[in-house]
This record gives structure tokens, sequence and C-alpha cells, in this order.
């Protein structure tokens, strides 16, 4: 029947059931299973906060700061502060993004900022006019080794 409507009850949290934007961001979306979406017609100012991974179509302007992954999809237009996992930029981003790990600006993508990062990405077709810092894991110390005794030294008897 043309008006029946099949209803289905939603258990847990909200999912993400659309395809992913097509950037590099899709095999990080496919990666987390719960996804904060900022809308096309959405603009936001402030401080987005995201414990999951966050997917912005629309507008943000401010700081963003996500437990996850953040994806910026070819229509967004973001003026940030970012800090995540990883990025992937499709829009147009202006600020700073600092990830613990990747960030890929995909083909059509404009980056007007800096990035610090472990990985960076930009792919052919893809603006980025900014700094690239590379963050490297910091390797783990050896225990100092103990001091030497002063025996080591002649003792003067005097």
């Amino acid at each position: 029947m043309i008006w029946r409507r099949e209803e289905t009850e939603a258990t847990g949290p909200a999912r993400e059931t659309g395809p992913a934007p097509e950037t590099g961001g899709r095999r990080m979306a496919e990666q987390q299973s719960e996804v904060t979406i900022v809308g096309k017609g959405a603009r936001l100012e402030g401080t987005v906060v995201s414990a999951g991974s966050l997917r912005i179509d629309g507008q943000v302007k401010g700081q963003i700061n996500a437990d996850g992954d953040v994806m910026l999809s070819p229509q967004s237009q973001v003026e940030a502060d970012i800090r995540a996992q990883n990025v992937a930029v499709a829009g147009r981003f202006k600020g700073t993004i600092v990830v613990k790990g990747r960030a890929e600006i995909s083909r059509g993508g404009r980056v007007d900022g800096d990035i610090t990062s472990k990985t960076l990405v930009v792919e052919e077709g893809a603006i980025f006019q900014g700094q690239s810092i590379m963050d490297q894991p910091q390797p783990e110390r050896a225990p100092a080794p103990p001091a030497r005794e002063a025996a080591a030294q002649p003792e003067k008897v005097g």
C-alpha cells in the first residue's frame, strides 16, 4: 500500500545509517558506530563537544573537541580549532587542527591553517595553505643509569 508506513523500534543510541561523506573520512566513519551529525542547514557558533565522532555538513564557528573522528563533508564551512583522533576535510576549513592520528584533505577540500598530526594526506585537487607539524610519538625513555658511586674516585686520606 502507498500509505502504509513501516514502523521500526529504535534501540540504543542513534547510529549513522546514511552514506558517509565522499572523502577518506568514509574509512573513519566505518570504524565508528556513533556519529553526531551537524546537518546542511545547521549553523553552530561556540564550542562543540562530542564523546564520539562528528560529521559536519553545515557551518560551525568556534571550537570542536571530539573523542572520535571529525569529518567535514564537501558542503561544510568550518572556522574553528579542532581537537580529535582523526580529521577528514572535504569542505572548507579555516583554523587549527590537532589530531592524535591522521589528518586528510580530500579532492575539493580546502584548509587554511595549521595541522598537527602523526600522518597528513593531501589528495590531488585539495588545497592546503598553512603549516604542517608532524607529531612524532615520544619514545619510551629508558630508566637513567644509577649514579656512579663515589668509590670510583680515590679518596684522600689526610
